[in-house]
């Protein structure tokens, strides 16, 4: 690996740097492991995304230095690559705010309300809003 980095001018990562995948532990819960899957593969695409800058900046060095054709024609497939994921990592959130249900958009939701007027008037107000539900 050393004579790799060295031939090529470039400082190798160092050990703790390299990520080890770690198993996802079984859930009860359909939704439950429906979020953390979606947890999972989100942060997995950050890694990819912060990874493949990593290497875009790297080789866009080497073909600066080497200024051959096919160094540039890597660092055009890296970018379009990062490209793909970060759509991808953008269309996994939108869906995954239109799959949720009201109850979990209402969360965020905060409704800040003024009554004015008597309570006599509050009464009736509320008094009609219980007939609407039913």
């Amino acid at each position: 690996m050393k004579e790799i980095s060295d031939s090529l001018g470039m400082v190798p990562l160092p050990e703790n740097e390299v990520t080890t995948l770690t198993k996802v532990p079984a859930s009860d819960s359909k939704v439950e492991n429906a979020d953390k899957d979606y947890e999972y593969a989100r942060e997995n695409f950050y890694n990819v995304i912060e990874k493949g800058t990593y290497a875009l900046e790297e080789m866009l060095e080497v073909a600066k230095a080497s200024e051959h054709p096919r160094a540039y024609e890597v660092v055009s497939t890296i970018m379009k690559t990062l490209v793909d994921a970060n759509k991808d990592l953008v269309s996994m959130s939108d869906k995954k705010v239109k799959d949720a249900t009201p109850e979990e958009q209402a969360q965020g939701t905060v409704n800040n309300n003024l009554f004015v007027g008597s309570t006599n008037e509050l009464q009736k107000v509320l008094k009609d809003i219980r007939n609407d539900d039913d």
